[in-house]
């Protein structure tokens, strides 16, 4: 029996198309995970593997494969290298923002400790590059391990410019770019190169990653401010962990001198007190910055959507460019 369309979310729609593979990726991913000497790595593994996430990674390197008709196995493998990058960068990302809730549940960092959060997550980058090299294929390798950096160097940059009110558009999208939207530009571009796809295929399919990544990740920063049960997230974490997101990147260019103050107290020094995020969603609302950003994750979304154009078309195609769809539809 076909599944109702309307009916049924599109991430869960390809997971149906895929759920062979699918499959095959949770039994690899489960005895990859595994220690015969430390038994914590696949305690703090599971919590987050088993917490229930979408898979929307590993997901996306299987369709684009499947996608450029590749028949073989590795695209399993690869799938899985992606999903250990994701979840190690989500353990020290916990550690990093002092997060104590993800997806609705206490993070690992909580549960166990700083410590083995930051080592689990080097043992699941040191399994990922063991994965990939089951490929035997360099350019694989090098996309995969570009991205690996590029994720560091997002995060780093981040750092630096999350409380700097001197961050501007260009710099938050170079963040964007590097903690959220190379790894699923990898994901895309790695199943095609697998594939053998052709070159414009190969970029197309980069194409669609990168602005699915950055329409994904302006989503997650706009519902901070409005709300959503989806992300596990309290209405102004971001806020209150002094992220320069771009919702507030576009008031602090719209502020007034006593706007710009309100601004340099709560966000470049930190003092924050109470009714400072009420006064914040107000200055946001003034300004129109959350619309604005709304629009600007369209935008994207609709980027991600127009590089599926050279591809031929497929269910799983036709399956990609909902997912775009699906990644923005709880901002129209």
């Amino acid at each position: 029996m076909g599944l109702d369309k309307a009916a049924v979310k599109p991430h869960e729609r390809l997971a149906a198309a895929l759920a062979p593979e699918l499959e095959a990726v949770n039994a690899l991913i489960r005895e990859r995970m595994s220690s015969e000497h430390a038994p914590r790595i696949p305690e703090v593994t599971a919590h987050l593997i088993e917490a229930g996430g979408k898979r929307l990674r590993p997901m996306l390197t299987l369709a684009a494969a499947k996608a450029c008709g590749y028949t073989g196995p590795y695209h399993i493998h690869l799938a899985a290298t992606v999903e250990f990058i994701h979840t190690a960068t989500l353990l020290h990302d916990d550690v990093v923002d002092e997060s104590a809730q993800r997806r609705g549940r206490p993070t690992a960092n909580l549960l166990w400790d700083n410590k083995s959060s930051v080592l689990v997550g080097d043992y699941l980058f040191a399994r990922s590059f063991q994965l990939m090299t089951d490929a035997d294929n360099m350019r694989v390798l090098r996309i995969l391990s570009n991205a690996s950096a590029t994720i560091a160097e997002g995060e780093v940059l981040q750092l630096t410019a999350a409380q700097d009110l001197k961050t501007d558009e260009a710099i938050y999208i170079q963040v964007v770019r590097g903690k959220t939207a190379a790894l699923f530009a990898a994901a895309t571009e790695v199943g095609g190169v697998l594939a053998g796809a052709d070159e414009t295929v190969v970029k197309a399919l980069f194409d669609y990653g990168d602005a699915l990544g950055i329409s994904f990740q302006i989503v997650d920063d706009l519902l901070d401010y409005w709300g959503s049960e989806q992300t596990g997230k309290n209405v102004g974490d971001d806020f209150r962990e002094r992220k320069l997101t771009l919702p507030l990147i576009k008031a602090v260019a719209k502020a007034d001198a006593e706007e710009r103050a309100f601004w340099v107290k709560t966000i470049e020094k930190g003092q924050q007190d109470e009714g400072d995020l009420d006064h914040a969603i107000a200055l946001l609302n003034k300004h129109d910055a959350l619309e604005e950003t709304r629009v600007i994750a369209l935008e994207w979304a609709d980027k991600a959507k127009a590089a599926l154009s050279v591809l031929p078309e497929s269910e799983i195609v036709e399956m990609l460019s909902d997912i775009a769809d699906y990644v923005v539809a709880r901002l129209r």
